[in-house]
């Protein structure tokens, strides 16, 4: 497993840079549950607006270990629940997502004002990524 190269970078900020469909895995008891988000990823992470109370984040907050695939890649991670969107620690990543999720975060499916309104971070540990013909087995430095 190697470090994540600038060529494995550039990869994933093309296929995932953007509003990007990602299946997450979550684990509760010895029930795994999958489920497709709209996720975007930068800096060895993938950020998710969700809410507070739904499935997903309770099974997060009992184990934090989850897993990504999408378009050829395949990780585990932590999930990390940011806080409510609208919070100042939140500001700029809350203004990123709004720039890369336009077309539908501000659809009416959203309430900023609820609290539980939150960021989804997983931060990525290992992964697998597959692009012309090579494959990059990637750590991310995350423990």
């Amino acid at each position: 497993m190697g470090r994540l190269t600038n060529e494995a970078e550039a990869i994933l900020y093309s296929r995932f840079g953007k509003d990007s469909l990602i299946a997450l895995a979550t684990c509760e008891g010895n029930i795994p549950s999958v489920r497709t988000v709209d996720a975007y990823y930068a800096d060895g992470a993938f950020y998710v607006l969700t809410h507070g109370l739904s499935g997903k984040m309770r099974q997060i907050a009992l184990n934090d270990n989850v897993a990504v695939s999408g378009e050829w890649f395949t990780a585990h991670g932590k999930g990390v629940n940011l806080g409510w969107f609208g919070a100042e620690e939140n500001k700029q990543i809350a203004a990123k997502m709004r720039e890369v999720f336009a077309e539908w975060i501000d659809n009416g499916h959203n309430n900023f004002e609820d609290k539980n309104t939150c960021i989804l971070k997983i931060d990525l540990m290992q992964g697998t990524l597959f692009a012309d013909g090579k494959r990059y087995d990637i750590d991310f430095g995350i423990k």
